[in-house]
C-alpha cells in the first residue's frame, strides 16, 4: 500500500502520475498457474489507484481489493480456458475435414481441403488468402501446391528458393527479433509492413498492394528438421504478431495440409497404376502366344518365365504405396511419348475385349520437345487415353491422336467417338469430371504450365493439351 506516490521512492513514474492526479495507490499480487506442461505459472500484479492523498487504507478496502484481484485471476483462467477450448476446437474440425475426405470413395483432395478448412481459421486471422508450397532443395525452387481461393493462385507457379523470405524460411540462420517491418523467429515470419519489407520481391509487393493485403504470416513446415513445405497465409488485416497458440494451430494446420497432399499424390498413383498393370500383363500375354508354336532350347525356361511375369504383374498395383518421389524432370519428345501411350492403351483395350474400336493416328509432328517430370506426361496422357475409350459407345467408335506446334506450344488432340454434354465439358475444364483421372489430369498440366481445351461436335469429343516447348538437349 502507498499512501502518497510523491513521497514514495520506490515508485519512478511520479510525473505521470501528477499529470493523471491520482496520489496514492494499493497493489495486489496476481498468480495463475499453468495449464499445460510448455506453460510456465504468469504471475502479474493488480494495481489501484486513489486521488486522496494521504491516504489511510480500511481493512474493508484492502478485503475488496484482495477479491477483485481473485475474480481478475479467475477471468483470465477463464478466458485463457476458452482461447484453449477454441484452438483445440479448430484442431478436431480440421482432422474431422480431413478423415472426411479420406473416407471418401474417390479419395482427398486439395482443394477441397482449402475450402473446408480455412473458414475454420477465421477467427485467428481475416484470411484472405492462403497458399501451400513444396520446397525442392535439389532444383532450387518452390512449387505452388494448392491454394485458397483456388480461382487466385496459379498452381504449379515456381519461385526460386533463393528469394529473401524463402531463403529466410529455408535457412533460418537469423538474426531472429521483432524489427521494423516483419517479425523474424524459427517457428514463422511475419511481414507486418509488405510494402516496405526487404524480405519480399518487388513483385509480390505490387500483387499485395493490389490485393490489400497488410500482413503476411509465413510458416516453414519441417520433415526431418528440414523445411520441405511452407505455408502463406495473407491478410488485410493488420497483423502486429500472433501467440504461440495462433502459431501452433496454424503451423498443426500446415502439417495435417502436407499429410492429405502426400495422401493426395498416392491416390493419384494408385488411380493410375492400373493402366502399365494391365499393359504387362496383357503384352506378356501376347508374348506368349507369339512363342506358343515355335520351339527353340530355351522354351520351357521363357513360357516359365513368362508365367511369373504374368502372375507378378497383378502385384504392380500392391507395390504403389513404396513409390517414393517422382524422378527429374527431363527434355522429352511429347510425340514420342503419345505414340508409346497409344500404343499401350491398345493393348489395355485388347484386354478388356473392345476390339470394336478403330485406332487411328491423324498426323504427329516429331520432335515436339518439352520439358517435364517423364511420369506427369505419361499419367496426363494415359488418363486421357482411358476416359477417351471408356466414353465410346459400347457399339464402337474411333479413337485418334493428333501432336503438332501450334504458336508458342507444343500440343496434342485425343478424339473419341461419343459427344460430352456442355455441362460435363465445363466441368472437365476445372478438374470435376466423373470419377478422379481428370482431377489428376488438370493438376498435373497445371504443374506443367500447360493449359486445356475441350470441343464437343459432330458427335465426336476431343480434348486439345497445349504444353510449353522447350529447347532440346545440345
Amino acid at each position: 500500500m502507498v499512501s502518497n506516490i510523491l513521497k514514495e521512492d520506490k515508485y519512478k513514474n511520479k510525473e505521470k502520475a501528477k499529470t493523471l492526479g491520482i496520489h496514492s495507490m494499493m497493489a495486489i499480487p496476481i498468480i495463475l498457474p499453468r495449464f499445460s506442461i510448455k506453460d510456465v505459472d504468469i504471475k502479474g500484479v493488480l494495481q489501484i489507484y486513489y486521488k486522496e492523498e494521504d491516504k489511510v487504507f480500511t481493512p474493508l478496502e484492502v478485503e475488496m481489493a484482495e477479491l477483485l484481484a481473485r475474480r481478475t485471476s479467475y477471468v483470465i483462467a477463464r478466458k485463457r480456458i476458452k482461447e484453449l477450448q477454441q484452438f483445440h476446437l479448430i484442431k478436431d474440425k480440421t482432422l474431422e475435414h480431413i478423415f472426411q475426405k479420406l473416407a471418401r470413395r474417390e479419395g482427398i483432395k486439395m482443394r477441397e481441403i482449402f475450402n473446408s478448412v480455412i473458414p475454420e481459421l477465421v477467427d485467428i486471422m481475416k484470411i484472405q488468402r492462403c497458399a501451400l508450397f513444396t520446397v525442392r532443395l535439389e532444383e532450387g525452387e518452390a512449387i505452388l501446391e494448392a491454394g485458397y481461393p483456388e480461382s487466385g493462385h496459379g498452381i504449379g507457379q515456381r519461385r526460386s528458393i533463393h528469394e529473401p523470405y524463402i531463403n529466410a524460411l529455408v535457412n533460418p540462420i537469423g538474426p531472429f527479433g521483432e524489427f521494423e517491418h516483419e517479425q523474424i523467429y524459427p517457428s514463422h515470419i511475419l511481414i507486418h509492413n509488405p510494402r516496405e519489407s526487404g524480405l519480399l520481391t518487388p513483385d509480390i509487393k505490387h500483387f499485395l498492394e493490389i490485393q490489400d493485403i497488410h500482413s503476411v504470416l509465413y510458416l516453414p513446415l519441417k520433415v526431418e528438421e528440414v523445411t520441405r513445405y511452407f505455408l502463406v497465409f495473407d491478410a488485410q488485416a493488420q497483423h502486429q504478431r500472433f501467440t504461440n497458440e495462433e502459431i501452433d494451430i496454424l503451423t498443426f494446420f500446415g502439417k495435417e495440409l502436407t499429410k492429405a497432399l502426400r495422401f493426395e499424390k498416392v491416390d493419384d498413383i494408385l488411380h493410375d497404376f492400373k493402366n502399365p498393370a494391365i499393359a504387362i500383363a496383357g503384352f506378356a500375354r501376347r508374348i506368349r502366344e507369339l512363342l506358343k508354336d515355335v520351339d527353340h532350347p530355351s522354351k520351357e525356361k521363357t513360357d516359365q518365365a513368362l508365367e511369373i511375369l504374368l502372375k507378378e504383374s497383378s502385384r504392380i498395383q500392391e507395390l504403389a504405396l513404396t513409390l517414393h518421389g517422382e524422378g527429374k524432370e527431363s527434355i522429352l519428345d511429347l510425340t514420342d511419348v503419345l505414340r508409346r501411350r497409344f500404343l499401350i492403351n491398345e493393348q489395355a483395350l485388347k484386354e478388356i475385349g473392345r476390339v470394336n474400336i478403330m485406332l487411328a493416328e491423324r498426323g504427329l509432328e516429331s520432335p515436339l520437345w518439352i520439358r517435364c517430370f517423364p511420369l506427369h506426361i505419361e499419367r496426363v496422357i494415359d488418363n486421357l487415353l482411358n476416359n477417351a475409350s471408356s466414353a465410346i459407345p459400347q457399339e464402337g467408335g474411333e479413337l485418334s491422336i493428333r501432336s503438332y506446334q501450334k504458336e508458342s506450344w507444343a500440343v496434342f488432340e485425343i478424339t473419341n467417338t461419343g459427344q460430352i454434354s456442355e455441362e460435363e465439358r465445363e466441368r472437365c475444364l476445372i478438374g470435376e469430371g466423373r470419377g478422379r483421372g481428370l482431377h489428376i489430369t488438370t493438376r498435373l498440366i497445371k504443374h506443367m504450365g500447360g493449359k486445356m481445351e475441350v470441343k464437343a461436335e459432330k458427335g465426336q469429343t476431343t480434348f486439345y493439351i497445349a504444353l510449353p516447348p522447350a529447347e532440346p538437349n545440345p
